[in-house]
């Protein structure tokens, strides 16, 4: 009896249980069941939901090849073979492609029925953007087509492209590619300013830029008043993609501002930096410029370049299509051959403190850089020093006899050799001064003047940066006779013809001298016939 009674309780407890499992079956079912229900009808990511906001993310048509759901661990979808073109010129080839797209959102969003997408990421993004002035840009990008990339409705916590490429067109079968190996944009949302963080790699000249900052909130009625701010490193740059420049750049700066006005400031460092075949120089800079980002424009408020001891200091613009730049130069009490150096391969004619005033123009890139350089200015070195020994020791042997025409050593001056090679030319030159201009790498000179003790010279002529030949004529104008410019016979046979050289003040003579030849051959020589 005892035994049914607890085989009975037993059974009866059973059967409780199984009741009370089988209601919460049923209950969780239910929710399921709801759930499932709720989920379907707000369900997110449906491809009828999802083409709309790529619409507006992209501020585009949008092609999609495959997509498909993703339930767990996250909801979300990944779409494929993406194809994107412009709203306003759907006849045009594409704006760009989109290799994978991979979108996860929250489960929390999806039952709070928050508008919140957690994470975008894409991956194999080429952006084309068409050249300037061409039908392309006209119709993909009219007046007014900003309000298309106003931003999207639904927030979106963090966006990446990965291994992707904007590429520039600025030719019809010329473009420059940036690779951009990554880019986060965070908040990405209508009416929201925009964090980014960027890794990309410039392609001329060649180098690698990362930067972070904010972006917008996007103003759609005045794209240039949208603000932008951040911070920038711009290295290992290969100056050589620009033509006849050597060195690797390496650069860090800040910039902020509405769009159409940005300021921005820049340190640089060119360990062997060189113009063509001039010698390796360490040279600094420093640039603070405004940038308009709606055209490209650059007013260069304040450059300063630094080789050795001596920096140029300048200002100007970077404006046009194609852009073409100006800058006024202007340096005092340099070192002449600290600059001359960055130019030429072998010794720098003159060395001595240096003052200039000048006008530069840089054309649009393409040529080469001494092509594309001219510049107009005026310079002053008040005590110089020839660094070529026969052009030290000629002139030096003018001077010398000058002053004292009984003075030794005899010069030559068709030999340039002098009896005496160990007379200091230190002071032979001073005060050399006089307008100047470079163009297709040539220096050019309407009226260089200099003076030596007892003597004053006046030459014009050219100096070839490429060759770096010289061609320099014109008079070297003495105190005494032009037979103390000579010794022994050749003074004798000189004198009757003295008069011929005398300056209308009768002070003394003037010689007619010319300085041509090239790298380790210079010459200073008489000039009478004017041949030179």
């Amino acid at each position: 009896m005892r035994i049914s009674s607890a085989t009975g309780r037993i059974a009866g407890l059973i059967n409780r249980r199984k009741t009370t499992l089988a209601v919460i079956l049923w209950i969780a079912g239910c929710c399921i069941f709801v759930l499932g229900c709720f989920t379907a009808i707000h369900w997110p990511y449906r491809y009828r939901e999802i083409h709309p906001l790529l619409i507006q993310v992209f501020g585009s048509q949008v092609k999609v090849t495959h997509y498909r759901r993703v339930y767990l661990p996250h909801p979300g979808f990944i779409a494929t073979g993406i194809t994107v073109t412009r709203s306003s010129a759907p006849s045009l080839p594409p704006l760009g492609t989109v290799e994978t797209l991979y979108v996860q959102g929250e489960w929390n969003d999806l039952l709070l029925l928050r508008r919140r997408v957690h994470m975008v990421e894409m991956t194999g993004v080429h952006i084309i953007i068409p050249a300037a002035g061409s039908r392309a840009r006209r119709e993909e990008f009219p007046t007014g087509s900003a309000s298309g990339f106003s931003g999207p409705s639904t927030a979106i916590e963090l966006l990446r492209l990965h291994n992707s490429i904007l590429e520039v067109q600025y030719d019809r079968e010329k473009s420059l590619r940036f690779a951009i190996r990554s880019l986060e944009l965070k908040n990405l949302e209508k009416d929201h300013a925009i964090h980014y963080v960027l890794d990309m790699e410039n392609p001329r000249p060649a180098g690698h830029i990362s930067a972070t900052g904010t972006f917008g909130p996007l103003n759609t009625q005045d794209v240039g008043a949208t603000q932008v701010s951040g911070k920038f490193t711009f290295g290992q740059v290969r100056l050589s993609d620009m033509g006849e420049l050597q060195g690797t750049l390496a650069s860090t700066g800040s910039f902020s501002g509405p769009l159409r006005a940005i300021e921005a400031n820049a340190v640089s460092d060119t360990p062997g930096f060189a113009v063509a075949d001039g010698q390796p120089t360490h040279v600094q800079g420093s640039v603070q410029c405004t940038v308009n980002g709606t055209n490209g424009d650059v007013i260069l408020n304040a450059v300063e370049v630094k080789s050795g001891n001596t920096t140029i200091r300048a200002h100007g613009q970077v404006t046009g299509s194609p852009k073409i730049t100006t800058l006024e130069l202007e340096m005092d009490r340099g070192r002449a051959e600290e600059i001359l150096r960055l130019f030429m391969h072998q010794n720098v004619p003159v060395t001595g403190v240096a003052s200039l005033h000048s006008l530069a123009w840089i054309g649009p890139t393409g040529k080469p850089f001494l092509q594309r350089l001219r510049v107009e200015g005026q310079f002053d070195l008040p005590a110089t020093e020839a660094t070529n020994p026969h052009i030290e020791r000629s002139l030096s042997a003018f001077s010398a006899r000058e002053q004292n025409p009984s003075a030794k050593p005899p010069v030559d001056l068709r030999s340039n050799h002098s009896s005496d090679q160990s007379a200091d030319p230190a002071d032979a030159l001073s005060s050399l001064a006089g307008p100047v201009t470079i163009r297709n790498g040539v220096i050019a000179t309407p009226g260089l003047m200099f003076q030596i003790p007892g003597a004053h010279v006046q030459l014009h002529g050219t100096f070839n940066l490429n060759g770096q030949s010289v061609h320099l004529v014109g008079t070297l104008k003495m105190n005494s006779g032009i037979s103390h410019a000579a010794t022994g016979w050749k003074s004798v046979l000189i004198k009757p013809f003295s008069p011929l050289f005398k300056r209308k003040n009768h002070l003394g003579s003037k010689i007619p001298i010319a300085i041509t030849g090239t790298p380790g051959n210079y010459h200073v020589t008489q000039d009478i016939s004017r041949t030179k």
